[in-house]
């Protein structure tokens, strides 16, 4: 019948109540779902539909399942770096369209990175600046795969430093959606050597714990890449 709704399918349907009680605090990390043969009864619906909805909200990072006498599902423990997945494909796609440049990309990362320095300078603890250091590059290397992942590492390591798991999960998925080299173009001579020299400062600065110090490192680093980029 012409513009009657669709209805979704039952395992789908099933999935998100669950997920809308869970992302409403309705059952909290840990907790159990009631049983497989519970759900069954009380959503009226077969094994195999309620063990697909679970499975979805398993791959969703919503719930864990395990097997054995104790086994069961259970509300996940949120991970920023798991939760992030489920952002990465909606920020690939707005960054390769028509709709969204890397000017909006740039906007995006000053919003966070500027502040995100300052409270990484802040907060950050002796195992975050080991991490920090670990995504250092040579920049002699030139290779552009090589130099955009060592440098959406130390971004990402900056965002964890900051002790503020949000930073953590909006920054993942926003260096995964960066753009390549065809949509970036022909970089300046001396491009990468800056860009460590950057990483290097701003290290400097969160090592200190020099929060002004480290949001002015940062901000003269989005002012560079968006200068050379355009």
């Amino acid at each position: 019948m012409t513009g009657s709704a669709v209805r979704p399918p039952a395992y789908q349907q099933l999935a998100d109540d669950l997920r809308a009680d869970i992302t409403s605090g309705r059952l909290q990390p840990g907790e159990r779902l009631p049983p497989e043969p519970e759900l069954c009864v009380k959503i009226g619906v077969s094994r195999s539909t309620v063990r697909e909805a679970l499975r979805l909200l398993a791959s969703q990072h919503l719930i864990v399942t395990t097997r054995g006498v104790t086994g069961g599902s259970f509300v996940a423990h949120p991970d920023a770096a798991k939760l992030a997945d489920g952002l990465s494909t909606g920020f690939a796609l707005l960054t390769h369209s028509a709709h969204v440049g890397l000017a909006d990309l740039l906007e995006l990362r000053r919003a966070l990175e500027v502040p995100a320095a300052g409270l990484a300078a802040v907060r950050r603890t002796d195992l975050h600046l080991t991490e920090l250091r670990g995504t250092l590059f040579d920049p002699a290397i030139d290779d552009f795969d090589t130099m955009m992942a060592a440098h959406a590492a130390f971004h990402r390591a900056v965002a964890k430093a900051t002790g503020n798991p949000l930073f953590e999960l909006i920054g993942s998925p926003l260096y995964q959606a960066s753009y390549g080299e065809e949509v970036i173009g022909g970089l300046p001579e001396g491009y990468w050597n800056r860009i460590d020299a950057d990483h290097r400062m701003l290290l400097d600065r969160v090592a200190a714990q020099d929060a002004e110090g480290a949001t002015k490192a940062a901000a003269q680093h989005l002012d560079f890449i968006a200068a050379a980029v355009r």
